[in-house]
This record gives C-alpha cells, structure tokens and sequence, in this order.
C-alpha cells in the first residue's frame, strides 16, 4: 500500500471512492453522504489545503485532507464558540484544522491511519493541528480513532461538542506541531 500527497484535483477525482470509505469508516448510510461532496470539494480550494491517500494498486484504502483553520469557515466558528478566548489563542490562532482522517475498515488497524497522519502534518507550517472525532463513550473500550490520536499526543480541547446535522457528541482534539 503506497500512501501518497494528494492535491485538489485528486481528491475531486477520487470523490466516489472517497465518499464510500467515508460512509463505511463513519457508518453514514451512502445517499446521506451526497450532500457532503459540496462540502468537500470546497474544502480542497481552502488555504493551506493538504491531503493524502492510501491506495493498494489504483483503488483507493484511505484518505486524509486538511487545511488552515480561519475564522469565518463553519467547523472553525463551531469550535471557537465552545471555548473560551484563552483556549482559543492557544488552540485556533494558527492552526491546521484534519477535516477527514478515514481507512477503510477492512484494513484498519494496520498502522495505515499512522501513516496517513504522518504524511499529512509533515510539511504543515501551523502551530497546531485540531480535529473532531466522534465522542469515545464512558467506559467503552477506545476505537482505533481514539487510540491513534491519543498515541501522536492529542489531548482534549472540547468534550462532548454538538455540531448541526449529527446528533452524536463529538470531541474535539488538539496537539502542536511538528509531530515528532
């Protein structure tokens, strides 16, 4: 498996593959993840965007895309109300926001989602990297996504945050950079 640097245009390439990893990573029935390929493809034209992808031959494993964190962007704005202005210059002033870190769940666990992670923050000129992931359960033994980023130093920066559109909680984790 060959992870490599993605640009704009490969990822709007690769949009069906990458909404069905998406969907099946997530959980999300297909039809719900049509309305978030406008959201993607805007996301690919932001500053600062980054991605890479997994692929085993041509077909695509996994994907990871970000960029840089600003105010007025949606995910951004969600953030920065739920903490205060302290948390929010440590956190949000120069950061690099993960939008989408998925492999399909056939092969995970095989250090695929390190590597992506890797690959992905390796050139990010920010002073920190922020991503949501959805909320690990009291008592629950930790998903693979939560013991990933946990092991790269990632610490809680909001718990139990509520975005529009899903009724799950999520977290909200953060860490500086560069990744060591």
């Amino acid at each position: 498996m060959n992870v490599v640097t993605w640009s704009a245009l490969d990822l709007l390439h690769h949009m069906d593959q990458l909404l069905d990893i998406y969907a099946t990573a997530m959980g999300y029935h297909r039809n719900i993840m049509e309305w978030r390929r406008g959201h993607i493809g805007a996301h690919a034209h932001r500053p600062g965007f980054h991605g890479v992808a997994t692929f085993a031959g041509d077909r695509l494993m996994g994907f990871s895309y970000g960029h840089q964190g600003r105010p007025g962007q949606w995910w951004h704005e969600q953030v920065g109300a739920a903490i205060d202005p302290t948390g929010y210059a440590t956190w949000l002033a120069d950061c690099f926001e993960v939008v989408e870190l998925h492999v399909h769940p056939d092969i995970q666990g095989a250090g695929i989602g390190a590597r992506q992670l890797a690959a992905l923050l390796h050139e990010v000129a920010a002073r920190t990297v922020v991503l949501s992931t959805p909320e690990q359960p009291p008592g629950e033994i930790p998903s693979r996504a939560w013991r990933l980023y946990r092991r790269h130093g990632f610490v809680d920066v909001v718990r139990d945050l509520r975005f529009p559109g899903d009724e799950r909680p999520f977290a909200v984790l953060g860490r500086t950079l560069p990744l060591e």
